[in-house]
Parts: structure tokens; sequence; C-alpha cells
């Protein structure tokens, strides 16, 4: 590993392997390379059905407080491809973070109505910080949902940290809600969630889970409910993680809404993936949550290319948050492009994107 661990040395450090490693781990979707990287495949080949509308609610979009803090703790620790489950990740002394720990997480909340009129409750992944994610959920009345068993079940989008490592957050409440998890979790992850704690991480659960957990397979589009789908991605991932996994969903008279984690896959090669398998796929209408570019403000040109390939696909509205670099959204911004503003609420740092509390309806 070289001496200067920059932003850009982060991102470019994610070539380590294979050019699709490259890819998945990065997010990135260059046209350049698509035809190369996907293979032609039939189009339409899947009906999911539809739903009545959307409500998509951001809990935290914090992965953590201090991307300085956050690339020192991978630099120490050995680099890119230590396993995240050994890395003594910073808790204290974060002038930024949520009581000085510079650990946040991402976790979205989404309630969507049924052609019959029955609402589904989903929560999206449980974010890091148990103590940030206990006060998130509080605050927006997903602890309550969760006590009530009112939440129908739970979707990790993948492994990484800040999406999973504060699971205990949703066990204290709900430790036997039904949980779906991308193909590729390792046995670290499974065993997290029954009550493994992990000293050298600084992770826990104190709430085994003690419901069913389903792993679904990237081979096929995987139909929950009618107007409801999972797509699994194959890709690795840095810090030892593989596999991700988004959501679509097909509103009536709308279109296709797609609601991702981080989106390591790459945004564009997840669109390609909805146009080619599922019916109605080439009308997008929305898409929500990371898209992965730029997470650590250090643009690189290939992306301007993704920013104009979004023109192609139409979409209406772009809810982008997390792991999306603010330099992301100020390019997508002038390039015309619909993106969501939220009210920086709640710790999020600017209304640029869908922060804290802030919603997406869709209907």
């Amino acid at each position: 590993m070289e001496k200067d661990f920059s932003r850009r040395s982060f991102v470019k450090g994610m070539a380590v392997g294979t050019l699709a490693g490259y890819f998945g781990a990065a997010g990135l979707s260059s046209t350049v390379f698509k035809s190369q990287l996907l293979p032609k495949e039939k189009v339409n080949l899947v009906d999911i059905g539809q739903i009545k509308g959307l409500k998509i609610k951001v809990i935290s979009e914090t992965s953590w407080y201090d991307n300085n803090v956050f690339l020192n703790d991978v630099k120490k620790a050995g680099g890119l491809l230590v396993n995240q489950y050994e890395i003594p990740w910073t808790r204290e002394g974060v002038k930024a973070g949520y009581l000085g720990d510079n650990l946040g997480g991402f976790s979205t909340y989404i309630e969507a109505e049924l052609m019959d009129g029955k609402v589904m409750k989903i929560l999206l992944d449980s974010g890091w910080n148990p103590h940030w994610m206990d006060k998130r959920f509080k605050e927006e009345g997903i602890a309550e949902k969760l006590a009530k068993k009112e939440i129908d079940f739970q979707v990790i989008s993948h492994e990484h940290i800040d999406h999973f490592f504060g699971i205990e957050s949703t066990m204290r409440h709900y430790p036997d809600i039904p949980m779906y998890v991308p193909k590729g979790f390792y046995q670290d992850g499974f065993d997290l969630l029954k009550g493994k704690s992990f000293p050298k991480a600084n992770v826990k659960n104190d709430h085994p889970h003690k419901g069913k957990v389903t792993v679904l397979d990237s081979k096929q589009v995987n139909v929950l409910y009618p107007g409801i789908a999972l797509m699994t991605f194959d890709v690795p991932i840095i810090l030892r993680v593989f596999g991700e996994q988004a959501f679509v969903f097909n509103v009536k008279d709308k279109g296709i809404v797609l609601v991702t984690g981080c989106c390591h896959q790459g945004i564009i090669s997840y669109m390609e993936e909805v146009r080619k398998k599922i019916v109605g796929g080439e009308k997008i209408y929305a898409v929500q949550g990371g898209l992965h570019i730029s997470p650590f403000e250090d643009w690189d040109p290939q992306y301007d290319d993704l920013i104009m390939a979004f023109n192609k696909y139409g979409v209406q509205k772009i809810g982008c948050n997390h792991c999306t670099g603010f330099i992301t959204a100020e390019k997508m911004i002038k390039a015309g492009l619909p993106v969501v503003k939220g009210t920086a609420r709640h710790m999020s740092k600017r209304d640029i994107y869908l922060g804290n509390g802030d919603e997406l309806v869709i209907t």
C-alpha cells in the first residue's frame, strides 16, 4: 500500500483483482465497457405485477461522519481487502460524529401498497452505530412498528458495515422478523445475526435473530409480492464483502421504481438488467438510494460518461443519497437531471439530495 492513501487511491485500489471486480467494487458503469460486460439477453422475461403506490422514507443515510477517519481505519488495518470484521473501527473522539462516534449507517423504510389495498411495510438495512440507529428508529416511529411486529420483513442489501453492523437495533425490537439476504453472505454475517460478538471491530448483537432468513439467488428475479421484486448481483466489494441486492417496484401508471442500498453493481448495469429481465423495464420512473458515484468526493472523468448515460433512461425522479457524493448530485443537477432535494435535517449535511427523515412518495 502506498504511503499516500488519498481518496483517489482508495477508489483506484478497488481495481485489485479482476476488471469485473473493479467495476463491482467501485460501482462503475461506464457505457464504454457496457457491451463487453453485459451479455445480450432476451427482453422482458419476468412480469412482476404492479402495486398502487410507494412511500420511501430515509431513516439514515450517514454511513460515517468523517471520510478521513474511515479511510485511516482501513489503511491502518492493511487496506481494502481486509475482512471488515477484523478492523478496529473508530468509535470515539470524532467531532463531526454522533456523540463522538464516527459510525453512522444506512437504513430506509418502505411502504408499498398492493393492488388489493394491503400495505407491505419493509425495512431496508439496519445501519451501523446502534446508538445512532436506536435514535433514528425512535424518531421516525420505526422502533414502535418493529415492537408491534407491523413491519413485514427486513431486507439486507449487502453485508457491509454501514448497512448491517447495526442489526442489533432491529433485533432488540423484533428478533424474529423475517429477513432476506443476498447470495454471498459470509458465515461471519450469519454468526452476527445469531448473536456472536466481534470485539476487534466493535460490533455485537445481544439480541440473536430467531426468525427465518432467506438467501436469494442471483440467477433469477425474486418476486416477493405482486409488484415487488429483488434482484441479486454477484459483485465483489471491498472489505471482503460479496453480493448486493436491490428492489424493483412496478407502480401502476408510473413505471419501475428502483430502490438501492449502495448499488455497488453500478447504477447503469442495474437499470440495464431491469430493462432486459422485467416486463416494463424500459420505463424506469424513479431511482432512490445510494448510487455509489464518487462517494469520497473525488471526481473521476469517467463519471461524466455515467451522468450523461442517465439521459438515455428517462428517469423522472432521482432520490439519491448515502454513497452518492455531493459533487455527483451537483453535476446531475447541472446536467438537468431530476434530482429530488431534501431538508438537511437530523444531521444530514446538505439539502442537495434526500437526507435523514426525507420522503419520496410515488402514487
